[in-house]
């Protein structure tokens, strides 16, 4: 299906069909910038408020995990950031991303009508039939030694056309409107997602992460999976997913039985290229 543009998510369209008291309601919209991400930041430092949003309709420089882009074409996907202040206490920053995760899936799913093609990849993708269809990143911007903000960033594959995708990414990635066989309304979505994340935050922002660990764990499926982490230091681990732990690490169980903790890292499933187990197990 090809990509088709529709309306843009301005404040004058959006905000009169937001269900939320505090998220979105103040909204910055941008035909085009290099990153809504770097722009809630500024945002941020100059004093905005608690549930800003800033949504753009094209990105020349989005960014991901890891340095990475985001491919982020005009006037068909959702890019937005999300100011969140106070950020959440040190605990539970690391899970803000799974908390956020679970608000895109269940509305990338409430939309599709089929929870069971919907599954959440940690740490921070939503996919659809085993391909990204979301991205999500946090990152936090501190006031002397203290945190002073976080900054939401999502990005949902909506109307592309997943023929237009990078040629390294076209077999891991599609768009709901290509999973569901039809056009999707960018601003009944963004709404949507919008009153469902306010739900999902305040849950979490109360009860940590085991307040929305049901619904996280409904959603994760990689429990028994085959994968590979590439660690931000450098280090290589093979193993079995051993499930989640209560402050979002991923628990990889090795050849030889010794279970890791991975806090962050890039995560491969054997279904995407990942090794065998290696007999010896990681380092």
């Amino acid at each position: 299906m090809a990509a088709a543009a529709s309306p843009p998510l301005t404040a004058e369209r959006l905000g009169p069909a937001l269900p939320t008291a505090w998220l979105g309601r103040s909204i910055e919209w941008l035909p085009v910038t290099d990153s809504t991400m770097r722009v809630a930041a500024a945002r941020g430092a100059a004093g905005a408020a608690h549930g800003t949003a800033v949504i753009a309709d094209e990105q020349r420089a989005g960014r991901g995990r890891l340095g990475r882009s985001f491919h982020s074409p005009p006037g068909a996907n959702l890019y937005v950031s999300l100011l969140l202040r106070p950020t959440p206490p040190g605990g539970l920053a690391p899970t803000l991303v799974l908390a956020a995760g679970v608000a895109v899936a269940e509305s990338v799913a409430r939309w599709l009508g089929d929870d069971g093609r919907v599954d959440l990849k940690w740490p921070n993708d939503v996919r659809i039939d085993g391909k990204k269809t979301s991205g999500i990143l946090v990152e936090l911007a501190s006031a002397g030694s203290r945190p002073a903000f976080a900054v939401l960033g999502i990005g949902v594959n909506l109307n592309v056309d997943p023929a237009t995708f990078p040629a390294d990414f076209r077999e891991r990635a599609t768009s709901l409107s290509a999973a569901r066989g039809a056009l999707v309304d960018r601003t009944a979505f963004t709404a949507r997602l919008f009153g469902t994340l306010e739900d999902v935050l305040d849950l979490h922002a109360h009860q940590g992460f085991p307040g929305i660990r049901p619904r996280f764990e409904h959603w994760f499926r990689m429990t028994g999976s085959r994968v590979r982490v590439e660690e931000p230091g450098g280090r290589t681990l093979d193993g079995e997913v051993a499930g989640v732990d209560g402050d979002g690490a991923l628990r990889l169980r090795d050849a030889g039985g010794r279970e890791h903790r991975v806090v962050a890292g890039e995560v491969t499933l054997a279904s995407e290229g990942a090794p065998a187990l290696a007999s010896g197990g990681a380092p």
